[in-house]
């Protein structure tokens, strides 16, 4: 029950983090999402400098920051975290696979999901 109370509190932390940023960076002017582009590179930074810290404490840091603040913030980081795995473990073309796979498929599931809801050709 610990365990899911440090995710689940974490997690709110970051969401409420992601929405902020996101919120205060609009660029409406330019359309590009730029609240996101630097939640999703800042998770990604966050998660490389935390890794460490929550190694040399334990389970319980790794779950309330990684998995908790880090997950509610941007899932990107992970996604980030496994691709980099990849390439420091001598695999490149699978890091290269997962990078561009999970943009392409990720994108082509939002198409799929509108469609499928009837939505169209939803915002």
């Amino acid at each position: 029950m610990k365990q899911i109370l440090l995710i689940a509190c974490g997690g709110g932390l970051g969401s409420v983090l992601r929405w902020w940023i996101a919120s205060f960076l609009k660029t409406p002017v330019s359309g590009f999402p730029l609240g996101i582009f630097i939640v999703n590179v800042s998770g990604c930074f966050l998660f490389g400098l935390l890794y460490g810290f929550c190694q040399a404490r334990g389970d319980e840091w790794r779950l309330a920051l990684l998995t908790g603040v880090l997950g509610g913030y941007t899932t990107f980081s992970t996604f980030g975290w496994d691709t980099y795995v990849l390439v420091r473990g001598g695999h490149p073309w699978m890091a290269l696979v997962n990078a561009l796979g999970s943009v392409v498929a990720g994108v082509l599931a939002v198409w799929a999901g509108v469609v499928l809801s009837g939505r169209g050709n939803a915002p």
